[in-house]
């Protein structure tokens, strides 16, 4: 669990320079593109939010490439769920927040499951 924490810290901490570097946008869209969902405009405009989807982002990512095909899919297929689910709380920040803090458990829950050799 530490080395995936540590994995993640190392990436998260590139991708926060690399969203610096680029103005307020996050991780997995455009903070640019013309026709952002409310969720996706508030994710941009709240840093606190912003720096949960690159969170989450990132540690979806490491997991996809640890999983093997078919649970790979499973995720990927919670992961569409999770995003309406988010797209459902409209401009809600609390409501947001909410989702980010859900998936992050989720997803952590799935790393514990991950058969590794000891």
């Amino acid at each position: 669990m530490k080395r995936l924490h540590s994995a993640l810290l190392a990436v998260a901490c590139t991708s926060g320079v690399l969203i610096l570097a680029n103005g307020a946008q996050a991780a997995s869209f455009d903070c640019g593109a013309k026709e952002l969902k409310p969720d996706e405009k508030t994710i941009c405009a709240d840093r606190t939010l912003n720096d949960a989807d690159v969170k989450m982002v990132t540690t979806f990512d490491l997991l996809s490439g640890l999983l093997a095909m078919g649970s790979r899919g499973t995720l990927q297929d919670e992961q569409t769920a999770w995003l309406k689910k988010r797209q459902g709380c409209a401009a809600d920040a609390p409501c947001i927040k909410a989702a980010y803090d859900e998936r992050m458990k989720q997803l952590d829950e799935t790393y514990k499951k991950i058969n590794r050799p000891l």
